[in-house]
């Protein structure tokens, strides 16, 4: 292993535990590293590389885009903004879309949307619905709608107005929020990345839902790490056919550019009016090509449907070579979206699936995430089996 991934930056701030790993190039769901080691990769830069690596149709348009503009202030029309906001308008059955880079940020909007939502209606401090587990990113309001008291820690005071929940139990919303005139909505993950890929149950989406319309809330749904197909639809909610007012978007849709979105419905598109709201990276050309592109392939390739067959077929095989394992609490997730939590904290499988040739994380201490490109084929989820479950079961005997 070289000096140069074995000691931490002088240079950079000490704000994340690395692995002593620099990433060199890739392709499809390969990546080497910088002495040539290969991995394959099955965590996608965090649910980020849905195309992979050195996509054959994506890699020629950014180029072609790098060659004409990169950047332009929204000062002036974007007309890929145009493009891609029809496109996630389609797919998502919503009206309006507003364009950041970052998935923090389209939540940090969805939080200034429902409470302009308040103002506008009276409410002097509107107050919001958010969950147990939850994360939605590390602003310091987003950082207070999360629900990790670990990440919060040392950033206080938080935000006030944010009411919290458990998962998937309608009558505790209806308890936390009963006789409240300043709740304006309710903000959810569909699946829960960070916490621990937590799915909310179908039937509770749809009572969620009917909740919010009965007493004139927004539904707010975050999709940034379970949208853009990775369950086997265009984004995780639908799956319950339910619409949503508010949805933030990024990750997966620039496979790989920084990108981020928030989709709205009739309810919510008004509400931000020039000067409520702006970015100066938001909507740029280079993006903006990276999402038309990131969909377009996506269509002509069938990837949201190979996301499901090879999420079933992956986890399928991971709870046949798990199965009757005292050590194993459950497998759980959605498409290419699955979460393996261990009866124990499980962080040091990180390193030892890399020194394997596996890329992986761990999340909420105990659950192994798998987040693919969603070009992963039923013989690469094969392989992640092959090389993950030895892994586990040798911890688990430990």
């Amino acid at each position: 292993m070289t000096a140069f991934i074995e000691a931490a930056s002088p240079h950079t701030m000490n704000t994340y535990g690395r692995l002593p790993i620099a990433l060199s190039h890739g392709q499809g769901c390969r990546v080497w590293d910088v002495n040539g080691k290969q991995y394959l990769d099955a965590l996608g830069g965090i649910a980020v590389n849905t195309l992979g690596h050195n996509h054959p149709k994506l890699v020629p348009a950014l180029q072609d885009q790098i060659s004409k503009i990169i950047h332009s202030c929204n000062y002036y029309h974007v007309p890929n903004q145009e493009k891609l906001a029809a496109k996630l308008v389609e797919l998502s059955g919503l009206t309006n879309v507003f364009f950041c880079s970052t998935g923090l940020e389209a939540n940090e909007a969805a939080l200034k949307l429902a409470r302009k939502f308040g103002h506008d209606r009276g409410i002097e401090k509107p107050e919001i619905v958010v969950y147990e587990k939850a994360f939605h990113g590390r602003s310091i309001a987003t950082l207070s709608a999360t629900g990790n008291e670990k990440v919060q820690k040392g950033f206080g005071p938080l935000v006030e107005g944010f009411i919290r929940v458990p998962l998937n139990d309608v009558e505790s919303l209806k308890k936390a929020t009963e006789g409240n005139p300043n709740v304006v909505a309710v903000f959810m993950e569909t699946i829960q990345g960070e916490g621990g890929v937590n799915p909310m149950r179908i039937e509770y989406l749809q009572q969620v839902r009917k909740l919010c319309d009965e007493r004139d809330w927004l539904l707010m749904i975050d999709e940034v790490q379970c949208g853009m197909g990775r369950t086997g639809k265009w984004f995780a909610h639908q799956w319950a056919g339910i619409l949503p007012d508010v949805m933030p978007l990024a990750k997966g849709l620039g496979s790989g550019v920084p990108i981020g979105a928030v989709v709205a419905g009739p309810k919510a598109a008004s509400i931000f009016q020039p000067g409520n709201h702006g970015t100066t990276f938001g909507g740029n050309p280079l993006a903006m090509r990276a999402g038309v592109e990131t969909i377009r392939i996506m269509e002509e390739d069938g990837l949201m449907e190979n996301a499901a067959r090879v999420g079933a077929h992956l986890k399928e095989a991971l709870e046949r070579a798990l199965a009757g394992n005292p050590g194993l609490k459950e497998i759980r997730g959605q498409g290419l979206m699955i979460g393996v939590e261990l009866a124990r904290p499980c962080s040091a499988l990180t390193q030892r699936a890399a020194d394997a040739g596996l890329l992986i994380s761990v999340t909420a201490d105990s659950v192994i995430r798998l987040v693919p490109p969603l070009i992963m084929t039923s013989v690469e989820a094969d392989e992640v089996v092959t090389i993950l479950v030895p892994l586990i079961q040798q911890f688990l005997t430990e």
